[in-house]
């Protein structure tokens, strides 16, 4: 059976095809209401231990992914489980890293790339995506 985020869930960002993705900072805990389906996790040290399915991406705060090929695999992964998961999407404190990497499934979602920056600081936080690297990385994402 499918299962979805909540339109009132903390962190929402519904995508333009309807789907949706919870942004949230990991410092701040784990918001009351339903658990992920699937938790992907930007850090770069490994993360605790989650009662999900959850995978790790290994991306030092306020700097890029560390490999492309896989950033761009589970942003996928992400986008798919997202049709009918609740999937998350978690840094240490949920705008930086956690915002380029909802932009970037922005543009797997349909979302020109010029324009995924600003969809994400309008649909989600106005302080997503912290640095001038974080923008061109969106901007060039395939």
């Amino acid at each position: 059976m499918a299962t979805t985020w909540d339109d009132s869930t903390a962190g929402l960002l519904r995508l333009p095809s309807g789907r949706t993705v919870r942004g949230r900072g990991l410092r701040h805990g784990i918001p009351t209401g339903p658990d992920p389906d699937f938790g992907l996790y930007l850090l770069g040290h490994e993360p605790p231990a989650v009662d999900w399915p959850s995978r790790w991406l290994r991306w030092r705060d306020f700097w890029l992914p560390a490999d492309r090929v896989d950033a761009a695999d589970a942003f996928r992964e992400a986008w798919s489980r997202s049709e009918g998961e609740r999937a998350e999407i978690a840094c240490l404190g949920g705008r930086g890293r956690t915002g380029t990497a909802l932009a970037c499934i922005a543009v797997i979602d349909g979302v020109p790339a010029a324009e995924a920056v600003a969809y994400v600081r309008a649909h989600y936080s106005p302080s997503a995506v912290e640095t001038p690297w974080q923008r061109r990385y969106v901007a060039r994402f395939p």
